[in-house]
C-alpha cells in the first residue's frame, strides 16, 4: 500500500518457524511419521500448484524455504529466484540455472532450457524423501558426482517406507521430465488421497478502505466518521493526478498486470451510473449493496479464494465528469479480471470515451 509519502509493505507474520527446524528436531532421526509427512506434501503441492496456476515458478523449494504458522500449516516463502510465464522464451522454456544443488532438477542441470512446474515439482519429490527418510536422496561432497547422482536419479529408498510412497517417490524423481508424474496425476495418487484436504480460500473480513486512507493521510481531520453523503465525494486535482499512471505506485509495483482495481471516467450522473453498474453486476451473479454513491458487489458463488467482493465508489471531478473506481476487496485477482471484463459490456453505455478511443474501436 502506498500514500503519497510513505509505502507500507505488510507482510503475514508466521510463527512456527521452518519446517526444517521441525524436521531435524524430530525424535525419529530427522524423519517424520508418514501421516505427518503426506500432511505437510499435501499442503505443499497445493500451494505450488495454486503458484503455476498464476504462471509463478519458485525454483528453490526446500524445507528451509518452507513455514509452519500458528497452526501448523505450511508456508511456502523466499520467492528470490522464483520466474514468471512473461520471461520463459520462445521455445517455452525457462533457461536460468539456479536453486539449491540437492533439490534441483536434472533438467535445470543440462542447461538446454527446462519448464518451470516440472521442475518444482522435482524438488517437492525430493522434499518428500527429505521428511519420510530424514536424508537427502542425492548426496555427495563432490559436486560433479553429485551432479551425475542428480541427472541419473540414482537414489535409494529406505526399507520403512511404505510401497506407495516409494512408488511415488519414484514417480517424481524421474529424471526425465516428459515422463515424470504431473500435479494433477498427483492429485489423484492413492498415497497422496489419504485424509487429503482440499485448499479452501477464505478471508475474514472484508478491507475496510475508510480506515486505510485515514491511516495514510495521518491527521485528525482525515480520521474516519460515520457521515451520510448526498453527493459523490469531490476530487480535487492533486488526487486526480496521484492516481495517474505516472504516479500511482500500484502500476510500477504490479508488473504483471494483474491489478487489483481500476477506474472508468463517465459523463452520466453519479445515480445513473450506480443504476447502471447495479442492472450489469446482477445477471452476473452479484448481490449488490448500496450505501450513498459507494456499492459492494458479492459474488453468491465461491471462487478459488472464497466469494469475490468487488467495491466501488463514484467520485466527483467536475459538474459533468464522474470517475468510478472499482477494487477487488476479497476474493481472487484473476477472477476480479474476468468480472469486470463482463460488467464493462454491460456498462458500454456509460463509460465516457474519448475521440482516441473511438478511432482505435474503428
Amino acid at each position: 500500500m502506498a500514500s503519497k509519502t510513505k509505502i507500507f509493505i505488510v507482510l503475514e507474520f508466521v510463527t512456527g518457524g521452518e519446517l526444517s527446524t521441525k524436521l531435524y528436531g524430530s525424535v525419529n532421526h530427522g524423519r517424520m511419521k508418514e501421516d505427518d509427512a503426506r500432511k505437510y506434501f499435501q499442503q505443499l503441492i497445493n500451494a505450488v500448484d495454486y503458484c503455476h496456476s498464476r504462471g509463478a515458478y519458485h525454483r528453490d523449494l526446500k524445507p528451509e524455504n518452507l513455514l509452519l504458522d500458528a497452526c501448523g500449516n505450511l508456508k511456502v516463502s523466499d520467492f528470490g529466484l522464483s520466474a514468471l510465464s512473461q520471461q520463459v522464451r520462445d521455445d517455452g522454456l525457462l533457461h536460468t540455472a539456479c536453486g539449491t544443488p540437492n533439490y534441483v532438477a536434472p533438467e535445470v542441470l543440462n542447461d538446454r532450457g527446462y519448464d518451470g512446474a516440472s521442475a518444482d515439482l522435482w524438488s517437492c519429490g525430493v522434499i518428500l524423501f527429505v521428511l519420510l527418510a530424514g536424508y537427502l536422496p542425492f548426496d555427495d561432497s563432490n559436486l560433479m558426482n553429485l551432479y551425475k547422482k542428480i541427472c541419473s536419479a540414482e537414489f535409494t529408498c529406505p526399507p520403512w517406507l511404505s510401497f506407495s510412497a516409494m512408488k511415488l517417490i519414484v514417480r517424481i524423481l524421474d529424471p526425465n521430465p516428459m515422463t515424470r508424474i504431473t500435479i494433477p496425476e498427483i492429485l489423484e495418487d492413492e498415497w497422496f488421497r489419504k485424509k487429503y484436504k482440499p485448499p479452501v480460500f477464505f478471508e475474514k473480513e472484508d478491507t475496510n478502505l475508510d480506515d486505510v486512507e485515514a491511516v495514510f493521510k495521518d491527521s485528525e481531520e482525515h480520521h474516519v466518521t460515520e457521515r451520510k453523503e448526498k453527493q459523490p465525494v469531490p476530487m480535487n486535482a492533486f488526487e486526480l493526478i496521484s492516481m495517474s499512471r505516472g504516479l500511482n505506485l500500484e502500476n510500477l509495483i504490479d508488473e504483471q498486470g494483474f491489478k487489483r482495481e481500476t477506474r472508468f471516467t463517465s459523463k452520466c450522473s453519479a445515480n445513473e451510473i450506480i443504476n447502471k453498474i447495479e442492472e450489469a453486476a446482477r445477471p452476473l451473479g452479484f448481490d449488490v449493496h448500496k450505501n450513498n454513491y459507494k456499492m459492494r458487489l458479492e459474488n453468491v458463488k465461491a471462487g478459488r479464494k472464497g466469494n469475490l467482493s468487488v467495491a466501488t465508489q463514484v467520485f466527483q471531478v467536475g459538474p459533468s465528469l464522474h470517475m468510478v473506481e472499482v477494487r477487488k476487496s476479497k476474493g481472487d485477482t484473476l477472477e476480479f479480471h474476468k468480472f469486470y471484463k463482463n460488467l464493462s459490456t454491460g456498462l458500454e453505455d456509460v463509460v465516457w470515451k474519448t475521440e482516441e478511443d473511438m478511432q482505435q474501436m474503428k
